[in-house]
């Protein structure tokens, strides 16, 4: 019997910042998010598309950067789409999977039972509990671009609990040897520097931007240490990146980044937003 078959299914989980984060109305949703695509100015990389990074932010704000992100999908399907988001409100050791649909304005975005049967045996860093899910915003937020861009895939949801070396390094790897063998793709939620000037985040963000163009997990794991760079989903980038890199990506490209303050106009602290892609 399967470890997910042990447990009692989850319910679906109902939206929990429909309404604040994005529209809760099914046909405005729609429409902010087809205006968000229309206005895409980056070009499509060359290559089959493993993974992407998108910011978390309410769509006012960072959905424009997001949809640089979610438009490398245009024309593309994957069977399986795992998304890494960090917890913002549980604290918890390792990684946490919801194990029953997800729900948006949208409908329903079914989960991907069997792919997280074969990644729960990998507990107990992994585990399929509630926690880090019920009140989160950086994994739903992302789940109406995806529905938009792919329509028919499959989800494994995972929020990251504690961003330590061995968490991320170890989901990085355990996610690569399962989605290796299947038509996947890896999204990871974070936005960067928080509440600094445009001046500071602009030198904090590029340091990040500059790891991720180098695909270089390593040095940008050890640039957040160290503290020479901020992201609240640091760890999210780092799994998702080892994932890609054993999924058969070779290039990673930023294709957007900006600041909550041009939207606000306050550029004294302002949040930064990036959109990259990893590829072969």
């Amino acid at each position: 019997m399967s470890p997910l078959s042990e447990k009692t299914a989850f319910n679906p989980r109902k939206p929990a910042v429909a309404g604040m984060f994005y529209p809760g109305e099914k046909n405005k949703l729609q429409t902010d998010l087809d205006k968000m695509f229309a206005n895409v100015t980056s070009k499509r990389v060359s290559g089959k598309v493993y993974g992407i990074v998108a910011p978390h932010a309410g769509y006012m704000y960072s959905g424009y950067v997001a949809a640089e992100a979610y438009n490398q999908l245009a024309d593309l399907s994957y069977d399986t789409v795992v998304v890494l988001a960090p917890s913002h409100r549980d604290y918890f050791q390792g990684a946490s999977v919801y194990t029953g649909d997800y729900m948006t304005p949208l409908g329903a975005v079914p989960v991907d039972k069997k792919t997280c049967d074969q990644l729960l045996k990998y507990a107990p860093l992994i585990k399929a509990t509630e926690m880090g899910h019920r009140d989160e915003h950086a994994l739903e937020v992302q789940l109406p671009f995806l529905q938009v861009i792919l329509k028919d895939f499959n989800l494994v949801p995972i929020v990251i609990g504690t961003q330590d070396h061995e968490t991320c390094f170890r989901l990085g790897e355990i996610l690569g040897e399962v989605l290796q063998r299947k038509n996947s793709l890896v999204v990871a939620s974070s936005d960067l520097s928080h509440f600094y000037s445009q001046e500071k985040a602009n030198q904090l963000d590029g340091i990040v931007v500059k790891d991720i163009e180098n695909f270089d997990e390593k040095k940008f794991f050890d640039d957040i240490q160290n503290k020479k760079c901020e992201a609240c989903g640091a760890g999210t980038i780092v799994s998702a990146i080892i994932a890609a890199k054993h999924m058969g990506a070779t290039s990673s490209k930023v294709l957007s980044y900006h600041t909550s303050g041009e939207v606000s106009g306050d550029y004294e602290e302002v949040v930064g937003y990036l959109a990259g892609v990893f590829y072969n």
